[in-house]
C-alpha cells in the first residue's frame, strides 16, 4: 500500500496500515526549501518543490496545489496586493464588484488563460508527472462564500444578506460556475482530490447558512464528483452550529477546525463522514511537544474513530517546530 493508496482506502471504507496523514503546509513548505512565500504562491514550481519537500521529510500522504485565496480573484480583475514573504490579499478596500451592478457583465476567466490559475493548474500537471500514482494530489478551490467576500468585499456581502438577497444568490451561482471551471482544468491536469475553503462561511448564523450558502456548496461539491474527483471541505473558524448541514453535502473529506470539538463532530456528521483535524495549529502544534502532539492526535482519533485522517485544524503555522510535524506521523503510525 503506497501513500496515495492509503488515503484512497480510507475513503472507499477499507482497511490501512496506518492514518493517513494530511496537514495542510503552505508557508511551512516554503521555509523548508528557504524560499520566499511571494515565490511559492506565484511560481507553481517552486510550490511543487515546497510540496513534495515536506512530504518526503515529514511523510504525508498527499501533495497540495493549495496557496492561497486571491487567484480566482485576481484573474477576474480583483486589485490582489503581493509581500515579499506574506500570502497575497484581497484589497477589501477596491472590491471589484463594490458596484453590484458590475457583476452583469463579469465573465468567468479561463483558467488555462496565462494568470494565477493557470499557475495553479500547471501545478497539478507537475504533481502528476513528479508523483502520480504516488502521492494523492489535491487541487483547491474557493466555496461560495468565500469567493463572493473576495469579489463584492466581506463587509458588503454581509449586509447584501439581508438588503439584496437576489443578489447574492445570483453572486453565488456565478462563483459555483467560475469554481466548477476551475476545477476542471485542476482534474484535468491530474487532481484527484480537490479542496473547497470556504472559511467565510462560519461567518454567517446558521439560518443564513442553510438559505444562501448550503445550496450552492452542494451545487459545487455534487459538480466536483460529476466531474470525477473526491472532495476536502476546508471551513475555517466556529462551524457547531451547522456540522448537521456540512455533514448533509456529501464530502469526502470535512475539515474540524480547532474551535469545534471532534466529538461534536463526530456527531453531527455521522458515523460515515471521514474527518480531519481538529489540533490547535498554536497551543496544540506550535507551542506543544512531540508527546503532547502524540496525545492530542490519540484523542481525536479515540473521539473520531477510524474514518480519521490525521492534520490540524488549519494550516501548520511556519514557525511550528519541526520534531512536533515529525511527531504527527508517528502519531499516525501508532
Amino acid at each position: 500500500m503506497n501513500l496515495r493508496q492509503r488515503v484512497l482506502a480510507l475513503l472507499e471504507g477499507r482497511p490501512v496500515d496506518r492514518l493517513p496523514l494530511m496537514p495542510i503546509t503552505m508557508m511551512f513548505a516554503a521555509d523548508r526549501i528557504g524560499r520566499p512565500y511571494r515565490d511559492y504562491a506565484t511560481d507553481y514550481r517552486v510550490l511543487v518543490e515546497g510540496q513534495l519537500r515536506v512530504a518526503a521529510e515529514f511523510g504525508f500522504d498527499y501533495v497540495s496545489c493549495i496557496s492561497d485565496p486571491a487567484r480566482e480573484a485576481a484573474d477576474c480583475g480583483a486589485t490582489v496586493q503581493f509581500f515579499p514573504n506574506q500570502p497575497p490579499a484581497i484589497v477589501e478596500e477596491q472590491a471589484l464588484l463594490t458596484d453590484k451592478g458590475r457583476l452583469d457583465t463579469l465573465k468567468a476567466p479561463d483558467p488555462r488563460g496565462g494568470g494565477r490559475m493557470t499557475d495553479r493548474v500547471r501545478a497539478a500537471g507537475l504533481f502528476r508527472e513528479r508523483v502520480g500514482g504516488e502521492l494523492l494530489i489535491e487541487g483547491w478551490i474557493e466555496g461560495p462564500c468565500a469567493q463572493a467576500a473576495d469579489l463584492r468585499g466581506i463587509n458588503n456581502l454581509m449586509l447584501d444578506f439581508y438588503d439584496d438577497p437576489e443578489f447574492v444568490r445570483r453572486l453565488f451561482g456565478f462563483v459555483v460556475d467560475l469554481e466548477l471551471q476551475f476545477a476542471k482544468a485542476q482534474i484535468e491536469a491530474g487532481v484527484e482530490l480537490m479542496g473547497i475553503g470556504d472559511a467565510a462561511a462560519s461567518l454567517v448564523g446558521p439560518e443564513i447558512y442553510r438559505e444562501f450558502v448550503w445550496p450552492f456548496e452542494q451545487q459545487l461539491v455534487a459538480g466536483v464528483h460529476a466531474l470525477g474527483a473526491r472532495t476536502r471541505l476546508h471551513i475555517c473558524g466556529n462551524t457547531a452550529a451547522i456540522l448537521e448541514d456540512i455533514g448533509r453535502l456529501g464530502c469526502h473529506i470535512v475539515d474540524v477546525d480547532f474551535l469545534v470539538s471532534m466529538e461534536q463532530a463526530r456527531q453531527h456528521t455521522g458515523p460515515q463522514q471521514v474527518l480531519l483535524g481538529n489540533l490547535d495549529p498554536v497551543r496544540g502544534l506550535r507551542d506543544g511537544t512531540p508527546d503532547s502532539v502524540r496525545a492530542a492526535v490519540a484523542a481525536c482519533r479515540r473521539a473520531a474513530g477510524p474514518r480519521y485522517i490525521v492534520g490540524a485544524g488549519c494550516e501548520v503555522t511556519r514557525d511550528t517546530p519541526p520534531e512536533n510535524v515529525q511527531a504527527l506521523r508517528a502519531a499516525a503510525e501508532e
